[in-house]
């Protein structure tokens, strides 16, 4: 159970399964929404054809749900680039948008640009490194919001097996569960039940988004997290089960600097929003997840630390001292 009321009831209202959202009723609130699909890419020729073309089958051909798809190259030095488009995306080097402006670095570069070339009302991200995609993916994150008008964001949640063998774990990756949670926990509570905030493949609409800030590096996915629900609020977030994510894993090196842009993502938005103040008095509760036989289940735990002083200020320690 959750130590936070608000936290527990959003988890409770605000989670779904992706067969939760059947294509044929997706297709009935379809309506005249235009839906994007955007995958960023940087050397992921072995990967990005087959998610590419999974989406294109499924949900363009077999049922006009996606009206497009589009690769965003992120300055690949492989055939990504030519593999996307022959599956059928639509390719936009990412240095060739916007190049008025300054060239930046970072996978929430290819993000935000994607902004400027599709023309979606609803936008979903796909990370182009997935080893078991499915079309599920796409549609289990759009279901609330073509069903909810005042969701505004939906973040995916999924087991992670380790190193794509059949042991998996419910919770997030090495820096979702040493850096990213915590800091969530301590500062944001109220998005306590969020289980996988670092999660690449979400949903948004373009009213949102392109109101939003997008750090150009790994903090991205923690940025539009903490920036719609000060923005927005808690209800205009939703989470959907997707099952088991299967990918790469990045080295112990890398984890280090994604680390690192968490935490200053999170500095940065504790400045905005105004909580610097209330950084003497952070939660101490720690809430993790875990898979049970009807979905996740939270367990929490008090992750205070306590803290003896300098030695010498102890009385009994003095007497203990040779004179």
């Amino acid at each position: 159970m959750l130590v936070l009321a608000e936290a527990s009831n959003w988890l409770n209202r605000c989670s779904s399964l992706a067969a939760d959202w059947p294509l044929q009723d997706l297709l009935e609130a379809k309506g005249s929404t235009r839906i994007s699909v955007v995958l960023p890419a940087r050397d992921e020729q072995d990967t990005v054809g087959l998610i590419v073309s999974a989406i294109r089958r499924d949900l363009v051909e077999r049922a006009p749900l996606v009206d497009e798809i589009v690769v965003i190259d992120s300055r690949s030095s492989d055939a990504t680039a030519e593999i996307a488009a022959a599956a059928g995306a639509k390719v936009f080097a990412q240095d060739a948008i916007l190049p008025r402006l300054p060239s930046m670095s970072g996978k929430g570069e290819a993000l935000w640009k994607s902004l400027a070339v599709t023309t979606g009302d609803l936008v979903v991200f796909v990370d182009a490194d997935l080893l078991n995609f499915s079309s599920t993916f796409v549609t289990g994150l759009l279901g609330p919001l073509l069903s909810d008008p005042s969701v505004s964001l939906v973040k995916a949640c999924y087991d992670r097996p380790y190193n794509g063998g059949e042991a998996s774990f419910a919770g997030g990756g090495r820096v979702t569960e040493l850096v990213a949670r915590p800091l969530i926990n301590m500062h944001w509570p109220q998005l306590a039940g969020v289980v996988q905030p670092l999660s690449g493949e979400y949903a948004g609409r373009r009213s949102l988004l392109e109101r939003l800030p997008f750090v150009t590096g790994y903090g991205v996915e923690l940025g539009l997290l903490l920036d719609t629900v000060h923005l927005e609020g808690l209800d205009a977030l939703a989470q959907v089960d997707l099952g088991v994510r299967v990918h790469s894993h990045n080295s112990t090196e890398a984890l280090g600097a994604m680390a690192s842009q968490i935490m200053q993502t999170a500095w940065t938005r504790l400045d905005r929003q105004g909580l610097m103040l209330a950084l003497s008095q952070p939660s101490s509760d720690l809430t993790q997840f875990h898979r049970g036989p009807s979905g996740y289940v939270p367990a929490d735990r008090d992750a205070a630390v306590g803290e003896r002083p300098p030695m010498i200020q102890i009385p009994e320690y003095a007497s203990l001292q040779p004179r």
